[in-house]
Parts: structure tokens; sequence; C-alpha cells
């Protein structure tokens, strides 16, 4: 069956508030509109051209008439008049800082860009909590806009070299639209967004994805390791061979290493977790061109446990990300030559790391 609503769907604690405004507003035009219409029908039925109704003692003026309808319908007037004004200010009010979700927005030609307090930035979606105040804090990089969220019954103007600001509290969990609705240029009716309303808990998960809902959500410290290695980039140097850049990762684990200094320590928990803070310290013999970040003071220590556990799970029946799995081997470097007869460092490692391999493998295929 085709539903056809006549209003968007109540998502905010304003939602009521205005609603029953809309809805008085409109009874009472349809009323009196029903009203005048009647008596008109009436009195051009009765006196038309030609009627026999009587027209004598006809008065052009009637005080007591006049007052008995000015008077009430001023009265309804001021009534209407102080009910939005009472809404518009209550709605205008920004909670206290620190009670609720803020948000800054910028307009523009034609998309909306907004960021939250902790550095998450959004491109026409914004994400927010249910039961929260949010306040939208917004100002435009060229020419007016308005922030329309009809389901959350908001909308202000967003203008440039001036910040405005709407409030609203969400009330229940969904998706709903984000509008532009000021006429803004030819791209004016694609100016839109989603607006995603969400419980506390998955609201929380998607603080801590930093803002991407398609990020897996990490079940095992395994897991969670891989999730960092693969953010941080680290598939890109280690590979599941040996390269230029770096030693790989497979088969690490309990296993003696040969530095630098000629020492050769096992590569248990300790020797990982100093690896992954300070690389630099006693670096693996053959790769001490410090290439890799020291992570000290960027990852917590739960973080590192993380990708210890991922790093012991790496053995050669098990996949780094990106990388196709061979058998494991060390061949080290390898002695193919360039074009001018010497190694290439860049093609060494590009053969074999995520970063450059599609762009080193379709060169190659051209040849």
């Amino acid at each position: 069956m085709y539903k056809f609503p006549l209003m968007p769907v109540s998502a905010s604690e304003r939602a009521p508030y205005y609603d029953a405004l809309f809805f008085t507003i409109t009874a009472l035009t349809v009323f009196f509109t029903l009203v005048v219409g009647a008596l008109i029908l009436t009195f051009v039925t009765r006196y038309r051209a030609g009627s026999k109704a009587s027209r004598k003692g006809a008065t052009d003026h009637n005080s007591i008439v006049e007052i008995a309808t000015i008077i009430p319908m001023l009265g309804l007037a001021l009534g209407i008049f102080a009910w939005s004004a009472t809404n518009f200010v209550n709605f205008r009010k920004i909670p206290e800082k620190g009670k609720g979700t803020e948000v800054f927005v910028i307009g523009k030609q034609w998309m909306w860009h907004l960021q939250h307090l902790n550095g998450i930035r959004e491109n026409n979606e914004l994400h927010i909590p249910v039961g929260r105040p949010v306040t939208m804090t917004m100002i435009s990089q060229d020419v007016i806009h308005a922030m329309y969220l009809p389901e959350m019954r908001a909308q202000y103007h967003v203008v440039p070299g001036r910040y405005t600001r709407i409030t609203f509290t969400p009330t229940k969990v969904g998706r709903y639209r984000m509008l532009c609705n000021m006429l803004c240029g030819t791209q004016h009716s694609e100016m839109v967004g989603q607006v995603y309303v969400m419980s506390e808990k998955d609201y929380a998960e998607w603080l801590n994805k930093g803002g991407n809902r398609y990020k897996e959500t990490p079940m095992t410290m395994q897991e969670a390791g891989r999730q960092l290695f693969e953010q941080k980039g680290c598939g890109n140097c280690h590979t599941n061979r040996d390269n230029q850049r770096a030693p790989t990762l497979v088969g690490l684990y309990n296993t003696n290493r040969l530095m630098d200094d000629g020492s050769t320590p096992k590569a248990d928990e300790e020797y990982l977790r100093d690896s992954i803070l300070n690389p630099w310290r006693v670096q693996t013999k053959g790769y001490t061109d410090k290439t890799m970040p020291a992570y000290k003071n960027e990852l917590t220590e739960e973080q590192v446990l993380q990708l210890i556990a991922y790093t012991k799970s790496l053995t050669p029946g098990n996949n780094v990300p990106g990388q196709p799995m061979a058998a494991y081997e060390r061949p080290g470097v390898s002695t193919e030559s360039g074009p001018t007869g010497r190694t290439n460092a860049a093609d060494e490692a590009n053969k074999s790391v995520s970063a450059g391999s599609t762009q080193f493998n379709q060169a190659e295929m051209k040849r």
C-alpha cells in the first residue's frame, strides 16, 4: 500500500512543540477558510442578481459586529505569535559547554563538511548519539546556505563571515535527512546528506573506529593488532619476505636475530616491544637506514600488546595483510639487475611491497 505521510518523522525533542503549533495554525486556517467560503457562497446565492430576497434596511457599517470580530481575531493572532516566539526562544538556547555534542559545520558549493571536537571529520554525514543535546556551529565559505534537518524540525541560515548555531536533542535512533534549504547554485538540489542517530553503545563504537563505520570491530587482541598493522601501513615494508626496506615478520617470533652490533637476542615479547617503540636502539643487521618510525609516544601499551599478538601469529601459514602468501623463505636481497646493470633498490622493494606493486607490475607488463 502506498504511504504518503503528511509530516516527516518526529525525531527530536522540539518536534512535538513545532508540530502542535503547525497543526493548530493549519486547523485555524482551514476553519476560517471554510467559514468565510460558506458565508460568501450563502450571500452570492441569496443576493444574486434577479433574486427576490429583500434588500430593505441594508447597512454598510456595524460597530458591534466589527469589535466582536476584530478583538477575538487580534487575541488569537497575539496568542499564536506568543506561542511561536516561545518555541523559537526555548530552542535557541545553547546547552552549557560539555553537556552535549558539539559539531562544527562548513557549507560549501555543494556539500556539508562537519568536524567533531575530537577531530573526526565527516562529509555530508553526521553521526550523533540519541538523547544528547547537539549544537551545530555553522559558517559558509562561499554563498548563503541553510542547514535543514526536517525530522529534527531544525533549520537556520549558514552565511559567510558569521557563525550561526542550531541546537536540538535527537530522540529516536535512525537515519534522517540533511538538506540545504536555500537556493545556493546550480547543484543546490544535490547538497544533501544523512544524519545517523545512534545508541550510546553504537556511538561509542563509532568513536573507537575513528568515525569509520565500515571498519571492522576487532574481537581478539590478534584481530585488533592486525587492524592496527593495516592502519599504520606496516605492511608497506614488512612483507612476506625480507626486502630492501625491512625484514619479514613471518616466523619472526622466538627466533634468534642477528643485530648490527653482533648480538643475537631472541625475538620474544620484550624484543618485539622494544622494536616497536625504539626501533633504532639496536637494529637488525643489514637494516640501518632508520626508515621505521619510532612509536614510543604514539601507541598505548594496549596497542603494543595487540601488535605483538598479531606478530606472533604471523607464521608461514598466516598471511600478512595485502600480501600474497608464498612458502616461507628468507632469500635476502635479490641480485637481479636493473637497466643500468646494477640492483635497483626501489624496484626490488616494489616487487613485494603493496604500496608500489600495482604500478610496478603494470610497468613490467608494458615492456
